[in-house]
């Protein structure tokens, strides 16, 4: 793997780790693992997931090492308490540098794949995230947007296909229909924000992803990467 999994946080209940593309976030005894990895590197007994982030896509996470702590998190969770930012490469750039996109999705579990749809119906969801544009650079004849992502609603695929479906799909995800050569999808989770479970201290943690298409910005210019 490119970049290795790693403990970033730790205490007696939780852990805040990075995941790296190729891993599952779930523990799978037939697949590579983030759960795996970390008894294996804390020596943790039980490691609990409250969250998830899909295979291809990199950046933090955090699990609970007990149950009382993973129902804790899942609650924070539902409340709305827990704030996930993305950083997304993109092909293009928006129209507008910032805003919100609202959309009707379906997924089609056969197919793996979301679909943008214009009418509710059975396993139809709304899809929210607000976006903020960081930076657009050229390259190779390519315009390509760094952007800031909250998402409001947690939906497969959501950030991936809510912007291929207005022609900016993220860098390297030809599921999506992008045809810039790269073998990761430029996606990262990289802020987490949370109270702890069982304290109420509140834990703010971030990561800057510079592999690939992301090392096209700048990291040190403060209007191009999130802090």
């Amino acid at each position: 793997m490119d970049i290795e999994a790693h403990v970033i946080f730790q205490d007696n209940d939780i852990i805040v780790a990075f995941k790296p593309y190729g891993l599952l976030s779930e523990e799978d005894e037939a697949k590579p693992n983030l759960p795996a990895v970390l008894k294996e590197e804390t020596g943790c007994g039980d490691i609990y997931t409250v969250h998830r982030l899909d295979r291809t896509t990199q950046g933090l996470m955090v699990y609970a090492k007990t149950q009382e702590a993973a129902k804790r998190l899942s609650k924070t969770i539902q409340d709305g308490e827990m704030e996930k930012r993305y950083l997304a490469v993109t092909e293009g750039a928006p129209l507008e540098r910032s805003g919100e996109l609202r959309d009707l999705l379906y997924f089609d579990r056969k197919k793996n794949k979301s679909y943008v749809v214009k009418r509710d119906r059975k396993g139809v969801k709304e899809a929210v995230l607000r976006y903020e544009t960081l930076s657009t650079v050229i390259h190779e004849g390519q315009a390509l947007s760094l952007l800031k992502i909250r998402l409001l609603t947690g939906r497969t695929h959501q950030i991936r296909v809510q912007f291929a479906s207005r022609k900016m799909p993220l860098v390297g995800d030809r599921r999506y229909g992008s045809r810039v050569p790269c073998p990761h999808i430029m996606l990262c989770s990289a802020e987490l924000r949370f109270p702890h479970p069982f304290t109420g201290e509140k834990m703010s943690f971030s990561h800057v992803p510079t592999n690939e298409y992301f090392g096209l910005f700048d990291p040190d210019s403060p209007d191009k990467v999130m802090v």
